[in-house]
C-alpha cells in the first residue's frame, strides 16, 4: 500500500513581533481580557516586503533543507491560503518560479483554516494515485491585510505566517505502524457562511474587504465539529485517543483547544499550542505549530500525530499520520 510520508518541515514568520499591550494603545481592551478569552500573548505581522509568497517560499525551503531535498526533487506545490498575493495567478506558482523550479505544477487550496488539513488531504491523494513522488504543502498566510483594525473582537485573534512539509510517496505494509497518512477525513457545511467570512471579493464588491465572525457562534459549533472527523479517522484507523501521541490542532483559541481535548479524551500533555505565540495564521496554524513540536523534539520518527482544523465555511477536517 502507498503511503504519503513526511520528510521535512519548515516555518517562517513575519521579523515584528505584536504583543497585546500595543492593542491597549489603539483601543478599549488589554493583555489580561485578550490573554484570558483566548490564550493569545502576541503575533506576528508582516511588513510592505513580507507577503504569503515570501513566507511560503521561506517555509518551502527550510521544509525541502530538513528533508535535504532541492525544488528540483520536488513534482507537485500545494498552497492552502486565503490571503493570495493576487486574484490570479496562483500563489503556488509564484513561490514555483521563486524556488527556481521549471518542472511540476502547483495550485491554491482554499479552505481557510482547514486549508492546510485540506491541501495534505490532496496531495496524498495525488501521490498516491500515481506519477508524482514528492510535493511540497504549504500553508501561508497574511491575515493582518483582511483585518479592520478597529474591530477589537477579530484583530487581536490574527497573526501572519507560513509552514510547509514535504510528502514522498513510499510503499507501506497496509499497517497502522506504517510510517505516512493514514487516516483523513473532510467536511464542509456552507450553511454557516456568515459566522466567519470576508465581507469582500473579486465578483461582488471588487474589494478586498474585511475579516468579521460572530464569535460565540464559531466557539459553540467548533468543539462538535472538530470531535465529528476526529473520531472518524479514528474509526477509519482502528484507534483510540490513548494510542495517540501528539495532537496538532488548528490553532485558532486555547479555550477551544482544551474543550476539544477534553471531550476527545486527549491529554492536554499531548497537545500542541502555539497560539500563545503566534495567534490565529488560519492556514499556516497547523504547520507552524507541527514545526514548532519538531524543532524542540516533542514530535520523534514513529510518532502517531493527528492534525486538525476548521475554519470559514465551515469547514473541517483532521489527517492522522505516523511520523
Amino acid at each position: 500500500m502507498l503511503r504519503s510520508v513526511v520528510r521535512g518541515v519548515g516555518t517562517a514568520l513575519p521579523r515584528r513581533i505584536m504583543k497585546n499591550a500595543e492593542f491597549e494603545t489603539m483601543m478599549e481592551t488589554s493583555d489580561a481580557w485578550i490573554v484570558q478569552r483566548t490564550g493569545i500573548k502576541q503575533r506576528h505581522i508582516a511588513a510592505e516586503d513580507e507577503t504569503t509568497a515570501s513566507l511560503g517560499e521561506a517555509a518551502a525551503r527550510a521544509a525541502l533543507d530538513n528533508a535535504g531535498l532541492t525544488p528540483d526533487d520536488i513534482d507537485l506545490i500545494v498552497l492552502a491560503t486565503s490571503t493570495p498575493n493576487n486574484t490570479f495567478p496562483a500563489t503556488s506558482v509564484d513561490i514555483q518560479n521563486r524556488l527556481g523550479m521549471r518542472h511540476g505544477f502547483a495550485f491554491d487550496m482554499q479552505a481557510v483554516c482547514s486549508g492546510f488539513v485540506y491541501a495534505v488531504t490532496t496531495a496524498d491523494a495525488l501521490l498516491r494515485a500515481g506519477g508524482n513522488r514528492r510535493a511540497l504543502v504549504i500553508g501561508s498566510e497574511t491575515f493582518s491585510r483582511i483585518l479592520d483594525w478597529e474591530d477589537r473582537t477579530t484583530c487581536v485573534l490574527f497573526g501572519d505566517g507560513a509552514g510547509a512539509i514535504v510528502l514522498e510517496v513510499e510503499e507501506g505494509a497496509g499497517e497502522m505502524s506504517d510510517r505516512g497518512i493514514l487516516a483523513t477525513s473532510l467536511r464542509a457545511d456552507g450553511s454557516h457562511k456568515e459566522k466567519l467570512f470576508v465581507d469582500g471579493g473579486p465578483s461582488t464588491t471588487g474589494t478586498v474587504g474585511h475579516l468579521r465572525m460572530e464569535g460565540r457562534e464559531v466557539f459553540k459549533h467548533a468543539v462538535g465539529m472538530i470531535t465529528d472527523v476526529i473520531e472518524d479517522v479514528f474509526a477509519k484507523g482502528g484507534i483510540t485517543a490513548d494510542d495517540l501521541d501528539w495532537f496538532v490542532p488548528h490553532q485558532a483559541n486555547r479555550r477551544i483547544i482544551e474543550a476539544s481535548a477534553k471531550k476527545l479524551g486527549i491529554d492536554l500533555e499531548k497537545v500542541v499550542i502555539t497560539v500563545d505565540q503566534h495567534g490565529n495564521t488560519s492556514a499556516a496554524s497547523v504547520p507552524l505549530a507541527l514545526g514548532a513540536a519538531v524543532a524542540d523534539g516533542r514530535i520523534k520518527k514513529g510518532d502517531l500525530v493527528l492534525l486538525e482544523a476548521m475554519g470559514g465555511g465551515f469547514t473541517w477536517g483532521a489527517v492522522l499520520l505516523r511520523w
